[in-house]
């Protein structure tokens, strides 16, 4: 009998569970190869008792208020002139109209009043507007209202049974929110993608007259427009409105309006039938890094104030040239576009609180703004022709136009022909009625400007030279 060894033993028995477990390996190795399909076997319902994660409870309960909306119509296209048509004695219209037809998304904030909103571009200049809902009933769709500045429109659709979608506080987003993307891409009804939210407070785009958009990486492509972003309660936090990309598609980088915007929008359209803006009454820039160490600010970002226009909403509240303004009713601001949109969508008469950093130390103002239509700008910030006149967006005589509110005789907008109370109502032959699309007009233009302006019965014209624009 040979001697018993307890090393040799445990080595017999470590080699023995080696070659069982590759045995096991390879055998389960090997089922894997000789099955495929079980690899791609359904997800189970519960794991441990604990059911998966779906969105699918929540979509069943809010797709319903995501519509399609269908629009027709005709708008004038300006054709090229053909120099033949000179020559042979037979000139045809510059103009003519067009049919046109488009495709977009809406989203029902009231059921009860039928309250449809969606995107300015998605029903600008239709004439029929048709709102499909999820169950296949179709109403025509009446128009409330619209604010082409910041793309928001409100229609309204006589119906029973409606599903309205709720609307969440877009202030308390957060980068990193998981975020829902509802609409009708390419006609595809109640299309929904899913992704977070990339950014906030976007701005400077050049989209939108005012922009504060959230920036969401849910694939958001053509048809998307009014549609819904909801978060993961099912809540309404955005309107869908653009895509950043070469090709017209999706590339990760869609923008919505924020839901505090839009209904800041719609409650004005409801209760005046039109937007009326609200105003602070200064000019400002971004606070950056530069900024920040050459005036010894401890703050790293907000609108920074340079100057503050007299009697308006800012002077009266107590804001100096030099504050730096932090935040709005409690929300922070990344910079000066931010605050110019909110300030602009809260709507006139509204009181604000605004944080100010002063002097090292963080206070509240509460500000009633302005109308923005009274509110008084530097000309110096459109044009170094404007400088020393101050310019107000006006209505006289059911004219909408810019008004030379003051002007420094000895200024530059004195040398170039303008005078106080002049209204200007054209730039380079464009109709303008207010300072955005003056500003708009001019940054665009190279060469020379030319001024249509109302002097009381007269119209004259005031000729800007080409100048180096400063910045």
């Amino acid at each position: 009998m040979q001697p018993f060894c307890f090393s040799c033993d445990v080595e017999y028995t470590l080699t023995m569970k080696m070659k069982l477990s590759l045995i096991s390996a390879a055998i389960l190795s090997t089922s894997l190869l000789l099955s495929p399909m079980a690899s791609y076997a359904k997800l189970p319902i519960a794991v441990n008792g604990q059911q998966l994660p779906t969105l699918a409870p929540m979509l069943e309960q809010i797709t319903p208020g995501v519509v399609s909306i269908q629009v027709s119509g005709s708008k004038e296209v300006r054709r090229r002139a053909d120099p033949l048509e000179y020559f042979f004695g037979n000139p045809q219209p510059r103009s003519q109209k067009r049919q046109f037809s488009g495709l977009g998304s809406g989203v029902i904030i009231d059921a009860d009043e039928g309250y449809v909103v969606t995107n300015n571009h998605v029903i600008q200049d239709a004439e029929k507007m048709v709102v499909t809902l999820e169950d296949g009933r179709e109403f025509e769709a009446t128009k409330i209202g619209t604010d082409k500045e910041s793309d928001i429109a409100l229609l309204q659709i006589d119906a029973d049974d409606l599903t309205e979608v709720k609307l969440a506080n877009s202030d308390k987003l957060r980068v990193g929110d998981f975020a829902v993307a509802i609409g009708n891409p390419f006609g595809l009804s109640h299309t929904v993608t899913s992704g977070i939210v990339s950014a906030l407070g976007r701005s400077g785009l050049n989209i939108e007259g005012y922009e504060d958009f959230i920036q969401t990486d849910a694939a958001i492509n053509q048809g998307n427009s009014g549609g819904a972003l909801v978060n993961l309660n099912g809540e309404l936090i955005g309107i869908n409105t653009a895509i950043l990309g070469a090709s017209g598609g999706n590339v990760g980088i869609g923008f919505a309006i924020p839901s505090n915007m839009m209904k800041n929008l719609v409650d004005q359209i409801i209760e005046h039938g039109e937007v009326r803006r609200g105003s602070l009454g200064i000019s400002g820039r971004p606070l950056d890094a530069g900024l920040a160490k050459a005036q010894q600010l401890d703050v790293k970002q907000g609108a920074y104030v340079m100057q503050v226009m007299d009697d308006t909403a800012a002077s009266k509240a107590g804001i100096k040239a030099g504050d730096v303004i932090i935040s709005i009713n409690g929300s922070d601001i990344s910079g000066f576009h931010e605050l110019r949109s909110k300030i602009a969508t809260l709507g006139e008469g509204r009181e604000v609180k605004l944080g100010i950093y002063r002097d090292g130390k963080v206070k509240t103002i509460k500000v009633t703004l302005d109308g923005a239509s009274g509110v008084p700008a530097a000309g110096d910030e459109l044009h170094p022709a404007f400088q020393g006149a101050t310019l107000e967006n006006v209505q006289k005589n059911g004219t909408k136009g810019i008004e030379v509110a003051t002007v420094d005789p000895r200024s530059p907008s004195a040398r170039v022909g303008l005078e106080e109370g002049d209204v200007i109502v054209q730039v380079n032959r464009q109709r303008v009625e207010n300072i955005r699309q003056m500003n708009k007009i001019i940054e665009d233009t190279q060469g020379n400007i030319v001024l249509g302006v109302k002097r009381g019965r007269e119209s004259i014209f005031v000729l800007i030279q080409k100048v180096t624009r400063y910045k």
